[in-house]
């Protein structure tokens, strides 16, 4: 039959499977349910399968829209579509909730060391009522409101957040939740942002013994052993705590790093007090790892809890892991090295310090982390072998 809204405000539910075909459009019909309700439908087939799709309920939309709806589906099925498919496919991508959910499991985890700090981050300071939210109905605003609210108390955060929400949004398109052309609600202006004053804190000459007692009253060598090569080798904790036995290399004294900030591996110079910790520290026999953790097999974890009480034991504040690092190269800083030496011996990510590292070759790093470590030994009072060997 020929399909008209005054028809279809007439038929009645007659029981069962109840759908009036139209004869304009081939698969077009009205289904009728029990309830009163009345939708289009399309039936068709697809790679010999049969396939129904609901297009919308009647009211909403009229014959000549569901016409032309189901044409256009029939058009994307000649061209090898499934339309049933791909707006199956539009439903789960097109809410914030769904971004998020495949940006961690598609692209921040296989790339990003840092993928666990998005996903706290996503947990703690997005909104529910975001979760749920279509990704073309955000407007900067949204953003900037929330961006405005998480900065008045953690600058620091809310442009970390931003960041990774404008990463989210300018991968959307490529991850499939939205059509190429999709305007980012995170593109906010570098005026409109939060400033964030540099750190520079590290641990000072005066300091210095305070924190080595404190290290050295620590029940666990493995901790002992963690704070020392730190302070030694400039390493990031990270790097350090994932190294394994078989990327040591005594005879040359260098750690090889095969998983560093920039993506690539690299190898760190070590001096004598270092290779003298790493030799004393207990292997075992079921754990690669250089730092075992108490999780057979795997790394020491959570080191942050040791390092808050050894600075309270040290009478120190405001002093965080990563200062130990900026600590390594300021006094290298101070005591007249190169600073493009520094930069060679910390393996900072960036195309011209890895070229500056190539050409100044190991021994030049080796001999600057050499220096260090007797620094290091003289800021302690130490003439022999840290108390980390043997406490």
């Amino acid at each position: 039959m020929n399909l008209t809204h005054k028809d279809i405000n007439k038929f009645k539910y007659r029981g069962g499977w109840d759908v009036r075909w139209d004869d304009k459009v081939t698969g077009l019909g009205i289904r009728l349910y029990a309830s009163g309700k009345k939708s289009f439908v399309l039936s068709y087939r697809f790679k010999g399968s049969k396939q129904l799709m609901v297009l919308g309920p009647f009211g909403v939309l009229t014959v000549d829209k569901a016409r032309t709806a189901a044409s256009r589906a029939l058009v994307q099925v000649k061209d090898g579509i499934n339309p049933l498919e791909e707006r199956q496919k539009q439903r789960k991508g097109e809410n914030f909730g769904s971004l998020a959910e495949s940006f961690i499991q598609k692209y921040a985890k296989l790339h990003k060391k840092s993928w666990k700090e998005d996903q706290r981050r996503l947990n703690q300071h997005i909104p529910s009522s975001w979760r749920k939210k279509r990704l073309d109905t955000f407007r900067t605003a949204d953003v900037l409101n929330l961006y405005t609210k998480i900065g008045e108390k953690t600058p620091y955060e809310a442009n970390r957040l931003l960041a990774l929400l404008h990463s989210m949004f300018k991968m959307a398109p490529e991850l499939g939740h939205v059509k190429e052309g999709f305007h980012n609600p995170a593109q906010i202006s570098r005026k409109a942002r939060f400033k964030e004053e540099a750190r520079d804190r590290w641990l000072t000459p005066e300091e210095f013994p305070e924190i080595a007692k404190a290290i050295d009253q620590e029940d666990s060598i493995y901790i002992r052993a963690t704070f020392w090569l730190l302070l030694l080798t400039g390493l990031r904790t990270s790097e350090l705590l994932n190294a394994k036995w078989e990327d040591v290399d005594f005879e040359r004294r260098t750690l090889r790093l095969p998983r560093t900030k920039s993506g690539r591996a690299q190898t760190a110079a070590l001096n004598s007090p270092a290779v003298a910790i790493i030799q004393a520290v207990p292997k075992l026999d079921d754990n690669d790892y250089l730092l075992p953790g108490l999780r057979k097999g795997r790394p020491l974890v959570n080191i942050n809890k040791p390092w808050r009480r050894i600075c309270k034991a040290a009478g120190i504040e405001g002093l965080r892991i990563h200062d130990l690092r900026r600590t390594t190269g300021s006094w290298m800083s101070q005591a007249g090295v190169d600073l493009n030496l520094v930069k060679s011996a910390l393996r900072h990510s960036n195309i011209s310090t890895t070229m500056i590292y190539a050409r100044l070759g190991e021994d030049a790093a080796r001999e600057v982390f050499e220096q260090h470590g007797q620094q290091v030994l003289e800021a302690a009072g130490r003439k022999g072998p840290l108390a980390v060997v043997n406490k």
